[in-house]
């Protein structure tokens, strides 16, 4: 059965360079954040801009996961609120670095410990997060999770 794997942090923590890895190791659809943004030509970082880049970002996976591809969906998602309503199967935090390049996000992002982690979802830190091996590690570690399914 496909599912959907969302790979969250603060701008800068590297979702994108994680998703570039694992999406080279598992048969998925990627979905990142700017480029659906462009596609869609909205720049909008309200609460309600990024409710709708949410929801957006549902509605892509789910198109995949209908036919039977894995998705992986790569965005900053900084509300819990909006974690519950994207419902991933696997939750990835990028947890690497203490601020982002925007303030604004910076002040909303939750931190979503606790959330969901019985389900055997991963926290990426800093501490574990350093060079491109270890990148290459993480992605192998989270698609032979993924390829049990």
């Amino acid at each position: 059965m496909a599912k959907t794997i969302l790979i969250f942090g603060l701008p800068g923590s590297g979702k994108t360079t994680l998703a570039t890895e694992l999406c080279k190791l598992i048969d998925a659809d990627w979905y990142n954040a700017d480029v659906i943004r462009k596609q869609a030509d909205d720049w909008d970082f309200s609460d309600e801009g990024r409710l709708r880049q949410c929801n957006r970002m549902r509605s892509l996976c789910a198109e995949s996961n209908k036919s039977e591809r894995h998705a992986v969906a790569d965005f900053v998602c900084p509300r819990n609120e909006y974690r519950a309503i994207f419902k991933p199967d696997m939750t990835i935090w990028m947890n690497t670095i203490a601020e982002g390049r925007f303030e604004d996000t910076n002040q909303i992002f939750e931190d979503p410990i606790g959330l969901r982690i019985h389900k055997g979802d991963f926290m990426i830190d800093k501490g574990s997060w350093w060079t491109e091996d270890c990148t290459k590690i993480w992605a192998k570690l989270i698609a032979s999770k993924v390829n049990k399914w």
